[in-house]
């Protein structure tokens, strides 16, 4: 966590978070192209591009981000990483998330109940202050509604370093 003395919880000296930024990044592509490599053929699971943005919570900011969606990997799971980006109250938080969404229709209207959650990556910077950041992980719970023409909202809880609430609307873009 970052204090305002600028000193971090953890590790020492500017090096040492470069090198924990460095090995997490290097985790998370390695994980997000396994993923991706064992995901059914996109042309046949319809995989999605999207963009994502709404209000964050404690602390209170906005946010904007992108993801990919994989097609359905059975039963109705897909696989979402995406990064955002939100700003506020003094801070700067960028988010990296793993995200498993299950998605059950609900009848023949084109909407969709939306549930799942996943892994976050958090980088925190003070706004003012580029050389006092903080990297943790946490874990987003998310819930919503999404329909057939591509649009969705949703509403994320989160825990460990991740934002506790966020609200955000989206549109995702199928691939063919």
């Amino acid at each position: 966590m970052v204090h305002l003395g600028g000193q971090l919880g953890r590790g020492s000296g500017p090096g040492a978070r470069d090198s924990e930024l460095g090995r997490a990044t290097v985790t998370l592509i390695a994980a997000l192209t396994v993923l991706l490599t064992a995901a059914p053929n996109p042309a046949a699971a319809q995989s999605a591009v999207g963009f994502q943005g709404g209000l964050a919570f404690d602390p209170e900011q906005v946010y904007a981000g992108v993801f990919f969606q994989t097609g359905d990997i059975g039963r109705g799971i897909r696989v979402r990483p995406g990064i955002d980006g939100a700003a506020g109250q003094g801070l700067r938080i960028a988010t990296i998330n793993v995200d498993l969404v299950y998605g059950f229709p609900l009848g023949a209207n084109g909407w969709t109940f939306l549930a799942g959650g996943g892994p976050s990556v958090v980088v925190t910077r003070f706004a003012d202050f580029d050389d006092q950041r903080d990297m943790g992980v946490g874990f987003h719970s998310l819930v919503g509604f999404g329909h057939d023409s591509g649009f969705f909202m949703e509403a994320r809880l989160g825990s460990g370093q991740a934002q506790l609430l966020k609200f955000g609307v989206g549109w995702a873009i199928t691939l063919d």
